[in-house]
């Protein structure tokens, strides 16, 4: 990150000047990796607007973390990446993981949003056979809670550590590794705990139920409800609630009830220096495609415009509230 801030400075005063992107340029668009809820719609989002208009072509590159893919954007590096109300407003304070990076506050300037979406439910998944019922029977084990520094583990991280009091490193091991390298890593037994989210049935469970019975780890709802540190991490900024519902992945996994989490809220964020009229036809190409692509993709049907503009820290760009204000949208005062 200190290597990539070199030039961020310069790059960061070009905020506010309208930089027209050229006819048949191409867009650079950074999500994390395949599997996830996050790639599902940023990936699609992109292949949507490709089919729906000519002048921009978006290229996704699915590697790396969305902390890091968003000082790229704020440095000009990247032109849209995905974002979360908490990774931004750690941004904007300079705290967390860019709190040794003192730039941070003011590359956040340069960061807009095009619209949010439900990440999914964190889903904490053990084998059947484990031993492991609950997130008290984790200590000592080892727990892959998404890639180190990343917006993912520092939510896992604080879950476990609001119900349980248990720290990772210290408590039950914490495996690094990427996406693909942990998915692969459980179903090798290399490890206890796997954590990732998204909208349930998420695929990759549903990929590793197939052949393995599985548990996922959460509270019942009653629980929940009695949860004081549940309660407080469901409702801060850029979180929510998150039920699993019993059932939804067959038998391969063993859960009668359906399973209470935390979930988030995640975002489409873009340069604010990219043009508006670019931003505009973006957004628009996406929402008028992604009705119908909804027949055949039925996740896409969790994304709402109403939930696309809500207020969780980040201005849309003014490309796309021009894009929600023509079509009715009511906005709130936060995202303008």
């Amino acid at each position: 990150m200190k290597t990539l801030l070199k030039g961020a400075l310069a790059g960061a005063c070009l905020a506010g000047l309208a930089i027209p992107a050229s006819a048949q340029e191409t867009l650079r668009m950074a999500t994390i990796a395949p599997g996830s809820s996050a790639y599902l719609v940023m990936s699609t989002m992109a292949t949507l607007v490709n089919q729906a208009q000519d002048q921009y072509r978006i290229q996704v590159d699915a590697t790396g973390a969305a902390t890091r893919h968003q000082l790229e954007v704020a440095a000009g590096e990247l032109d849209m990446s995905m974002t979360s109300p908490i990774i931004y407003h750690f941004m904007r304070q300079g705290s967390a993981m860019y709190q040794e990076l003192p730039e941070a506050p003011e590359l956040a300037e340069n960061l807009n949003l095009i619209f949010w979406f439900p990440y999914g439910q964190y889903h904490y998944v053990v084998y059947a056979d484990s031993g492991i019922e609950s997130l008290e029977d984790i200590r000592g084990r080892s727990v892959f809670l998404g890639p180190p520094g990343g917006g993912a583990w520092n939510s896992a991280h604080a879950w476990v550590e609001g119900l349980t009091g248990m720290r990772a490193g210290e408590d039950y091991e914490n495996v690094r590794g990427s996406w693909s390298s942990a998915l692969q890593g459980f179903q090798d037994r290399q490890f206890d705990v796997f954590v990732n989210g998204g909208i349930a049935p998420f695929p990759q469970v549903e990929q590793l139920a197939l052949t393995v019975r599985l548990r996922l780890l959460g509270l019942s709802a009653d629980a929940f409800a009695a949860s004081e540190p549940a309660q407080a991490m469901t409702t801060r900024l850029g979180a929510e609630p998150g039920v699993i519902p019993a059932g939804i992945y067959g038998d391969g996994v063993v859960n009668t009830e359906d399973v209470y989490t935390h979930g988030a809220a995640v975002g489409v964020t873009v340069r604010a220096d990219l043009d508006e009229e670019t931003v505009y036809l973006i957004t628009r190409s996406f929402w008028e495609q992604a009705e119908a692509a909804g027949e055949t993709q039925p996740w896409l049907r969790n994304l709402t415009l109403d939930y696309a503009v809500q207020a969780a820290g980040m201005r849309l760009h003014p490309g796309a509230l021009r894009f929600y204000e023509e079509i009715g949208i009511e906005i709130p005062e936060g995202s303008r």
